[in-house]
């Protein structure tokens, strides 16, 4: 595809029609409207029992997209003032309103993250959530260049270069990603963020 404004990058995401690319504070990630799911499963070869996950500029974007008690609620909005914006995925149980596709083999649960990115921030909040992953074919190492992405996924919108110029140095460790039991959190992956349960 072609390297582009960050408005262009932003128009092609909400369209449906496009991936886009953007950094993040961990690994650059692969986004599309979470309706259409299926262009990043099919983009990245990845099979379906690798779930997708919501990402967005803030918590209150995310809430409607799980469902819990009152007292999950208020559990879940203590841990997300004390990490979020940061590398820490929460996997929740879903609401209805999360596209079957963006986790087909278990659509009761959701990953949700709002990333510590300038950058990734400002696309958020003009697209609204988007389904992610990061930018590499499935089983193979993240990609943390432009170039690199572009090379891979010929079809992806990314950045000019100019665009990219924040000083923002991002960790190429991915998030850490905690899913809740419905008592206790379980660390799933241990990454950049230590989450003291």
């Amino acid at each position: 595809m072609a390297q582009v404004s960050i408005d262009s990058l932003i128009q092609g995401a909400i369209s449906g029609d496009y991936i886009v690319s953007f950094p993040t504070d961990t690994v650059p990630a692969l986004a599309v409207r979470p309706d259409r799911s299926e262009l990043i499963f099919a983009a990245k070869r990845r099979s379906q029992d690798k779930p997708l996950i919501l990402m967005a500029a803030s918590a209150r974007a995310l809430w409607p997209y799980v469902q819990g008690s009152p007292v999950d609620l208020i559990l879940w909005q203590q841990v997300v003032a004390s990490y979020w914006p940061g590398a820490l995925t929460l996997v929740l149980p879903a609401s209805a309103k999360v596209p079957a596709a963006m986790n087909s083999i278990d659509p009761s649960t959701i990953g949700l993250r709002v990333p510590n990115h300038p950058i990734a921030l400002k696309i958020l909040e003009q697209t609204g959530p988007l389904a992610t992953t990061s930018a590499n074919l499935s089983g193979q190492p993240p990609l943390e260049s432009v170039a690199e992405i572009e090379a891979q996924f010929p079809e992806v919108l990314t950045l000019v270069p100019s665009e990219l110029a924040t000083g923002t140095t991002a960790s190429s460790l991915p998030s850490t990603v905690a899913k809740w039991t419905g008592s206790e959190w379980k660390i799933l992956r241990q990454g950049a963020i230590e989450l003291e349960c």
